[in-house]
């Protein structure tokens, strides 16, 4: 049915931000067959960088979901801008990947892209279960605190 995923969104309460355009030489998606690849995105929301730096350092942990969070939610926006407008498109989150601009004594990785993973499994129930990763980085552009990107499986 037509707007499924939009009335799970908006039933969530949640408002995607619009999509950012790029910031260097790639295009935010690719479209391969039946795949989506969407480019890293970090917590960008109206044009602002949200929770800028180290995590570990200058936030922590719940901050950092936060952070990761907010990626998600930009994934879905350029997916959306990629699908036309239609993310009943979509019929699955095959992998995410997850980086964290931390310390290097910083371990929880996995519980910061929680943020994001969480998220997808919130509006796509068990099409939004992925495969994925999360690692730590020593930077990342504009020094955000986290990136996330994506591939999804589309009709």
């Amino acid at each position: 049915m037509a707007g499924d995923v939009a009335r799970a969104i908006k039933d969530l309460g949640i408002t995607l931000p619009e999509p950012a355009t790029p910031v260097a030489n790639y295009v935010p998606c690719i479209i391969a067959g039946s795949l989506l690849y969407v480019s890293g995105q970090v917590p960008m929301n109206n044009g602002k960088l949200m929770f800028a730096g180290k995590v570990g350092a200058d936030l922590f942990v719940p901050e950092a979901q936060m952070a990761a969070r907010q990626c998600a939610l930009n994934v879905l926006s350029q997916a959306k801008a990629a699908l036309g407008g239609n993310l009943d498109r979509i019929v699955g989150i095959v992998k995410l990947g997850g980086f964290v601009n931390s310390t290097p004594d910083f371990t929880e990785h996995p519980q910061v892209i929680n943020g994001a993973s969480d998220l997808m499994v919130e509006i796509f129930e068990k099409k939004g279960e992925h495969a994925r990763f999360a690692v730590g980085v020593a930077s990342l552009p504009m020094n955000a605190s986290v990136e996330v990107d994506a591939i999804i499986e589309i009709l």
